[in-house]
């Protein structure tokens, strides 16, 4: 098991957890998630220092979290665990839920299942690396308070998504 943190220099720290052994994260993988992260909460305007964590797991296991918190016997490719006050973008609360030790915002978890990014990325024809940035996108997008539900929203986080890979250089070809 691999835990790497990342600090970037207004002091959010992203930290990547990696449960799976169905492929080899490298650090290549850990700075695209990382730059994903932290692109996110730039492109919100978010700028208080906060933590993300991001846990890499295969279908397995993400099947079984996704039973647990969700009531679906199936595996999924992105789950989303907030834990702050935020609606869309917008920090609605910075005193419950911060990391009292390092004074940071803790914006949520984000669990990835590698397999299921693996496949997608076949399947839609693009590269790993775009789909591991798209997933970590549409998490992040969800841990600040996105959604969705109806097409509207859908149309409004799919652009957002679409904005942060851009600047990251991972367009869709």
């Amino acid at each position: 098991m691999e835990n790497n943190w990342f600090k970037s220099a207004d002091e959010t720290l992203v930290f990547i957890e990696n449960e799976q052994s169905f492929m080899e994260i490298t650090a290549k993988f850990e700075k695209i998630l990382r730059n994903t992260a932290l692109e996110c909460l730039t492109q919100e305007g978010i700028g208080v220092a906060c933590e993300v964590n991001i846990l890499l797991t295969d279908d397995v296991s993400i099947r079984q979290i996704n039973e647990q918190y969700r009531n679906i016997d199936e595996p999924t490719d992105v789950l989303s665990f907030p834990m702050a006050d935020i609606l869309k973008g917008k920090i609605l609360d910075t005193g419950r839920d911060s990391d009292p030790d390092a004074g940071l915002l803790l914006i949520g978890d984000i669990v990835i299942s590698i397999e299921t990014a693996r496949r997608q990325a076949e399947t839609y024809g693009h590269s790993f690396e775009r789909e591991l940035a798209f997933l970590a996108a549409h998490g992040m997008y969800h841990l600040l308070g996105y959604d969705h539900e109806n097409e509207q929203e859908e149309k409004e986080m799919m652009e957002k998504q679409e904005a942060v890979l851009n600047r990251l250089g991972l367009r869709r070809t």
